[in-house]
């Protein structure tokens, strides 16, 4: 209820920016008064002229709602809805709702008690804006017959329990410290694989040298024993030479090494041209000594 603004009459009164005045003769409604000063009439300490004021301007409503999603957990949804009274239909804004909050919470608490139970949880984080659309579309259809537009509602909040939001960051946690595991496993794997191609290409690049190196050993010997003649070595002979140069290398192996090796070679002040005959009896003994001795 609102005074008129002369003393003991509301024969005049003083409207507002902000606010709608529905004026009532003998306690029936009669019209809407614009802002500003206006005479409505004689009137005697209130008795035959009253008004009766609500707000032009949006209003907004916090509404909370606990609800189940799909996936049996229990969430606190807090929506936002803005309204204001459309000017045209004051007389029913003021009139027909007693309590318009309580009216916009019930219709609320129905559409989200009916949206969010068919998503999951992270369904329904997800899909917010259609929770909102759901609930601002209800509040447009229903609201307008009692005189009242809908801006927006929007879904500001939704928040599970501590124990599932506990819960979650512990999943999220576990599943980045699996992911840090298989990076740093593939990290592993790959020094692993690089070591080995290394390994594989310099034992390959060490194979070749070796070889290199032993052709020309041979080419050597072979150019120094058939100089300044027509005579030429064959295939035998060549590798009997190969052979020989094996067994100094291998000579000079051990002789280079600090373990304690037992070698059986038998040799003998032969000549040269037994040399390879001996290298293969050499090993043939070789192989009847015990298991850890140094064997060629």
């Amino acid at each position: 209820q609102e005074r008129g603004c002369l003393p003991c009459s509301n024969c005049m009164v003083t409207v507002p920016q902000d606010r709608f005045y529905a004026v009532e003769k003998f306690g029936k409604y009669s019209h809407i008064l614009k802002p500003g000063l206006a005479t409505v009439g004689f009137d005697c300490c209130g008795a035959c002229i009253s008004f009766r004021s609500i707000t032009s301007r949006t209003e907004q409503n916090m509404v909370t709602v606990s609800t189940k999603t799909k996936d049996n957990v229990f969430v606190h949804v807090k929506v936002a809805v803005q309204q204001a009274v459309m000017p045209e239909f004051t007389e029913l804004a003021m009139y027909k709702l007693d309590d318009v909050h309580a009216q916009i919470e019930s219709y609320v608490a129905d559409v989200v008690r009916s949206f969010v139970p068919l998503m999951t949880l992270d369904e329904s984080f997800e899909k917010k804006d259609d929770i909102s659309d759901a609930v601002q579309k209800r509040l447009a259809t229903e609201m307008a017959t009692y005189g009242f537009t809908i801006s927006k509602a929007l879904v500001t909040e939704l928040q599970p329990n501590a124990e599932v939001v506990a819960s979650m960051n512990e999943i999220n946690k576990q599943k980045r410290l699996r992911d840090a595991s298989q990076m740093a496993a593939e990290a592993e794997k790959i020094k692993v694989v690089k070591a080995a191609e290394a390994a594989a290409d310099a034992a390959q690049l060490q194979g070749e040298g070796i070889a290199r190196q032993r052709r020309a050993i041979i080419d050597g010997l072979r150019d120094s024993i058939t100089h300044g003649s027509s005579e030429t070595l064959s295939t035998e002979k060549i590798s009997e030479l190969l052979l020989i140069t094996q067994y100094f290398e291998t000579l000079r192996d051990i002789a280079a090494s600090n373990k304690s090796s037992t070698v059986f070679l038998p040799n003998g002040p032969g000549a040269v041209n037994d040399v390879a005959t001996q290298i293969r009896n050499g090993m043939l003994t070789g192989a009847a000594g015990a298991p850890d001795q140094y064997r060629m």
